[in-house]
């Protein structure tokens, strides 16, 4: 048996049925707060010699495959399940497969693409294993709790919180592919020059966020949108003869409803507040619109709701095929 499957193997085992280490706790936080991102002098680009992918699967499998087209020939770790890194490494996604803490030891960049709380966990447990100034960042749907969390506990390591707004309804690593993130929002809430080179080389329009705004706006574009498929969803399937009728228009606006509660589950948890806003201005709008049916107003509603839907659509705002 190779050496790293003996050693997968026993990571494997030791972590069966057992619970990460308690969260590291005192010390100095990092220095800075949640809404006023850290600003990182110049570093040397291009220093990035090992990654380590943690959670391979569509996003960080996908992360993986972008930097090898992008150009990165250095060793790319992962670090996730047996199963998935086995698979991993079959597809060419990883060079090799470690437990978290050797990953981390040798690693110039972290990429923590788990789900939030698991993020948030691997940020509690993490800094002790790192070099100091190695590069960590996340590809978590909600912000603000991970980045609260990464500035109490990070200190080795120099951190900036992530969110690539792509995907799929699908998960996996055997999702995986190389563009993913061509064309497609990438925001960071602090600045680093080396992170920032890569994510523009793989494709992604980079954006510039503090957490809290970041949150607050996806709640609006994402989180909601996801609520009101699952809604609609909910009512059609209730309603015996109306898959009878379904035409394209339900098609479109249910297909969020087959994500599985999984993907959400953390993200409701981590950004209760900031949906529960975003959904009571849906709400309030609806009621607006109800109480339109039959009045002129009903013909403004129209017109602004076409304005909103053609910037979403302006040009370089989408990539080819998002709308065909």
């Amino acid at each position: 048996m190779p050496r790293r499957w003996a050693a997968w193997r026993l990571w494997g085992r030791m972590l069966s049925g057992a619970r990460l280490p308690a969260l590291v706790g005192g010390g100095e936080k990092v220095g800075w707060r949640v809404g006023n991102p850290p600003q990182v002098g110049n570093l040397p680009h291009n220093m990035t010699r090992t990654v380590s992918i943690v959670g391979v699967g569509l996003i960080g499998g996908s992360f993986a495959l972008a930097l090898r087209k992008a150009g990165f020939s250095g060793r790319i770790i992962g670090v996730s399940s047996p199963q998935t890194v086995r698979a991993a490494l079959e597809m060419g996604v990883i060079d090799d497969a470690q437990p978290l803490e050797p990953a981390a030891a040798v690693s110039d960049l972290i990429y923590l693409a788990q789900p939030i709380e698991r993020i948030i966990q691997t940020l509690g447990v993490l800094d002790a294993h790192v070099r100091p100034g190695t590069l960590i960042t996340d590809a978590g749907s909600t912000k603000r709790a991970i980045v609260d969390k990464a500035m109490h506990c990070v200190r080795r390591g120099r951190f900036v919180g992530g969110h690539p707004m792509a995907g799929k309804e699908s998960r996996g690593v055997q999702e995986a592919e190389a563009d993913l993130f061509r064309d497609r929002p990438y925001v960071l809430t602090g600045r680093d020059p080396e992170l920032e080179e890569w994510i523009e080389r793989i494709g992604a329009r980079l954006v510039f966020l503090n957490a809290a705004e970041h949150d607050r706006l996806v709640a609006l574009t994402s989180h909601v949108p996801q609520l009101i498929s699952t809604a609609l969803a909910n009512l059609i399937g209730h309603e015996a003869n109306a898959q009878k009728v379904a035409g394209p228009a339900a098609i479109d606006l249910t297909r969020l409803a087959a994500s599985p509660y999984e993907i959400w589950r953390d993200i409701f948890a981590t950004n209760a507040e900031a949906i529960d806003v975003a959904l009571a201005g849906f709400i309030k709008k609806m009621e607006e619109i109800r109480s339109a049916l039959a009045s002129p107003r009903m013909e403004r509603e129209f017109e602004v709701a076409r304005e909103g839907a053609q910037a979403l659509r302006s040009p370089g705002r989408l990539r080819k095929g998002d709308y065909e």
